[in-house]
């Protein structure tokens, strides 16, 4: 796919493609409650749409990040910060950097570093609470490797959740990729790992909220 194929899926709209289809449902829903004269089925309905409306909902995001930075890929708060011994496709120690997002949280996903796309891994696993500490070991998830402008790599997993049942990503292995623009989602509640160089700045620590396209989560040192 090229680099035009997967931009067209990104551009902006007040919410994400993949929820059209939901929203659509649930006012189609609201809508024959209402004609039906079933007011409370109604209302329920309604409030129903209206939070799928708030979790897909995509808002344009300004980042005053420099190229060595790496911002967050996603919305939500920071539940851990470690070093690990190895990542996949990497076999060397990194900076582990865990996000996890709630519900109430924007769902799509940003890339945190300019450069290209060097590897995509897609595979099954269970549903744990994307919080739960195995979750990010067992539960089904999507890697990608991304070699920076300046040659560094930056490793970045989508994490399914209890609630999630579906990853999407749309660029291919071979794309250059832009900071800040969007690359995917998971839908209802989720997980990001972060992997940066094991020397990496990092300026974030547990519990902090950082915002996709705009928190700064470290700096690379070329």
């Amino acid at each position: 796919m090229s680099v035009g194929d997967f931009r067209e899926k990104q551009k902006h709209i007040p919410v994400a493609r993949e929820g059209i289809p939901f929203i659509i449902a649930a006012m189609f829903s609201t809508l024959i409650a209402a004609v039906l004269g079933w007011a409370f089925v109604c209302l329920l309905l309604l409030a129903v749409t209206l939070l799928i409306g708030h979790f897909f909902r995509d808002p344009e995001r300004v980042s005053n990040a420099g190229e060595n930075d790496v911002v967050s890929p996603a919305d939500g708060r920071i539940i851990s910060v470690k070093k690990v011994a190895s990542v996949r496709f990497l076999d060397k120690p990194a900076m582990k950097i865990s996000i996890f997002m709630s519900v109430f949280d924007v769902h799509v996903n940003r890339i945190p570093v300019s450069g290209s796309l060097e590897g995509l891994h897609y595979r099954k696993g269970r549903y744990l609470a994307a919080n739960h500490e195995l979750a990010g070991e067992e539960n089904e998830q999507n890697w990608l490797w991304i070699k920076s402008n300046s040659g560094l790599d930056v490793v970045i997993t989508q994490v399914a959740g209890l609630i999630a049942r579906r990853i999407v990503c749309w660029p291919k292995i071979g794309d250059r990729v832009l900071q800040t623009e969007r690359f995917g989602m998971i839908r209802f509640g989720s997980r990001m790992d972060v992997y940066v160089p094991e020397d990496s700045e990092i300026e974030v620590f547990q519990g902090n909220r950082v915002y996709a396209g705009e928190t700064v989560l470290c700096r690379l040192k070329p």
